[in-house]
């Protein structure tokens, strides 16, 4: 029997990014004790990379907008395959959660009269980002740990949790490792947190931090909990593509909120060849009226830059497959051409976009306020993951709750930009809510040692296979990314994507033999060992959904089925794990949405 540490707390939150910080707040406001698990240091987080702002109908900019305008924007972005409660009470309680987070210390842009100021984004009728520059999600995370440690949660560092304990149908506890020494680790709690983000890195080009390798959605799928649009993946369409060392690294929405253009090798601005019928009503006919709405014209239309991520990566894919893309095999996107319109266009550009500056000017020698930058879509968002309870975020296993990107339900298809954020939020507040009003009506569970066993027992075996053909995990990695970028990325084809499922059942099997030098302490290769499993399960779940969708919508783009189909508009696709162990799909119809909301909607058309 391996030494494991043990540790108690009422609520157990895995992940500390912006809804894992803000859901373990929560649960301690509600006074019972809180552990808080991070993959790495907190307050390094993938949150902090998310730059242009956070979603909320504040009104400040324009006072046109409000919660209704929001929901509406919501659910036309997600192709209407969104969670209708979850759109609405993000849509409500947004506004709050910033405020909230402002009275925490948070130092927003202001309005000249000195309330937060809010800038444009793609898909969002009105002015609606709070921001911190292009910093936001630093100053997101800055704040909620500050409030957090204060708060006297107990944080574990640079642990990774390997699976799920139950005790009947119930999770009553996780047990994981400490990345550093390498020493085992159980946690016993009456509920559990899931806030561990995306899956980016079964991708090779993705904009998403080291951390994002499915293990929430891996370990609520072989808890037992079911997985909801894991077929929507959403690839950003403006990542750095130059040099190597940088493809993939994100260039925010910010830049054409602030009326960046793009732009094919000819130098034609070529978003305003296609307009999906949707927002024909609410684009720019001109690049005059698009540059208009960018400077704050409440009578103008936004450019077509400022449409939905999954629309602009579809047609910047378009220019490059087409052979106009820009020399190493993306677009160019440019907001040095503001100066045509502003005199002092330089220092406007690095006040509003200090990140995207220093970025490009010391990683690709650029300077953004003189020439182009080349960018191309990455991986970027996963809309899919677990399926939770609208109102309390538990999922299908009880005491197992789940917030912000390892959740599904609240973008449908298709996130819109700044809806992460303010998700985080929204969840966050919930998921803590409701796992402290459920860790207070049940006592502790009963963990047996069997599964205790077993999982220490796999996590060591690649310690074990050290022979002359032993294999390492990292090339399995790569050949996982590859695959997945190559045959279930943008643009899909059923033959392609059936061809992954075989490789991945190859992959899987190579996985479970890999081999790790060295011993416990300070091992990078045996973290990349442990981290196959989940990644193949994501990539499985990602791919055998895919598969079954045969239309495109959203961040969901079929080759070989081009068009949407309106009766696949009317069911999300379920995933979970067979008795067998086999992974099944199946469809099931949306959730009727309440009349009023249905008039909100049409009202807003």
């Amino acid at each position: 029997m391996p030494e494991y540490q043990t540790f108690e707390h009422d609520v157990l939150v895995i992940g500390a990014g912006g809804a894992g910080l803000r859901a373990a707040i929560e649960a301690s406001a509600a006074g019972v004790t809180v552990g808080l698990v991070c993959k790495s240091l907190l307050g390094k987080a993938h949150t902090v990379m998310a730059e242009g702002g956070v979603a909320a109908a504040l009104a400040n900019v324009d006072d046109r907008d409000n919660w209704k305008v929001h929901f509406a924007d919501t659910m036309r972005g997600g192709q209407y395959m969104n969670h209708w409660r979850m759109a609405e009470l993000h849509a409500k309680e947004s506004p709050d959660r910033v405020r909230e987070l402002e009275a925490w210390g948070a130092l927003f842009d202001r309005t000249k009269d000195g309330r937060i100021l809010q800038r444009n984004f793609g898909g969002h009728q009105y002015p609606r980002l709070a921001h911190v520059g292009d910093r936001t999600g630093l100053e997101m995370i800055r704040t909620l740990q500050d409030h957090g440690v204060h708060r006297g949660i107990d944080v574990h560092m640079e642990c990774t949790v390997i699976t799920l304990l139950k005790d009947g149908e119930r999770v009553v506890g996780a047990f994981g490792y400490e990345r550093e020494r390498g020493r085992f680790r159980l946690f016993k709690a009456k509920s559990i947190v899931l806030a561990t983000g995306g899956v980016g890195r079964a991708y090779k080009i993705t904009s998403n931090s080291w951390e994002y390798t499915g293990d929430g959605q891996a370990l609520a799928y072989h808890a037992g909990a079911e997985l909801i649009d894991m077929e929507f993946l959403q690839f950003h369409p403006t990542g750095m593509v130059w040099p190597p060392s940088v493809q993939g690294i994100l260039v925010t929405e910010g830049v054409r909120g602030e009326g960046g253009v793009l732009q094919n090798k000819e130098g034609k601005r070529f978003m305003f060849d296609e307009i999906p019928d949707l927002y024909k009503d609410q684009t720019a006919n001109t690049p005059e009226e698009g540059w208009r709405y960018c400077q704050g014209d409440k009578n103008a239309r936004r450019p077509p830059e400022l449409l939905t991520r999954d629309h602009v990566a579809r047609c910047i894919v378009r220019e490059i497959k087409a052979g106009r893309g820009s020399p190493h095999g993306g677009v160019f996107l440019d907001i040095s051409w503001i100066k045509e319109k502003l005199p002092n266009a330089e220092e406007h550009i690095k006040k509003k976009l200090p990140s995207m500056y220093h970025q490009f000017k010391q990683l690709a020698d650029i300077d953004i306020t003189k020439e182009p930058m080349e960018v191309g879509p990455t991986t970027h968002y996963m809309m899919g993951g677990v399926r939770v309870n609208g109102d309390t975020q538990m999922s299908t296993v009880p005491g197992l709750f789940a917030a912000g990107e390892v959740a599904a339900g609240l973008h449908g298809a298709n996130r819109l930009g700044g809806n992460s954020l303010s998700d985080l939020l929204v969840f966050g507040e919930r998921a803590g809510r409701f796992a402290a009003q459920f860790a207070r009506q049940h006592s502790a569970g009963q963990i047996s040692l069997a599964p205790i066993e077993e999982a220490a027992r796999r996590a060591l075996e690649p310690f074990e296979r050290n022979g002359a053909h032993a294999e390492g995990p990292y090339q399995i990695q790569q050949e996982l990314q590859e695959m997945m970028q190559g045959l279930v990325g943008i643009v899909r084809r059923e033959e392609e994507m059936l061809r992954a499922l075989d490789g991945l059942q190859q992959i899987r099997k190579r996985a479970r033999q890999v081999a790790v030098p060295g011993n416990r302490e300070y091992n990078p290769g045996w973290h990349t060992a442990l981290d196959l499993e989940n990644l193949c399960t994501v990539s499985e779940a990602v791919t055998r959904a895919a598969v079954d969708r045969r239309e495109s919508r959203g961040a969901h783009f079929r080759e070989d089925y081009p068009n949407k189909d309106p009766a696949a508009g009317k069911f999300n696709l379920v995933v979970r794990k067979a008795s067998d162990g086999s992974m099944q799909v199946r469809r099931e119809p949306l959730p009727e949405m309440p009349a009023e909301l249905k008039q909100i909607i049409e009202e807003m058309e």
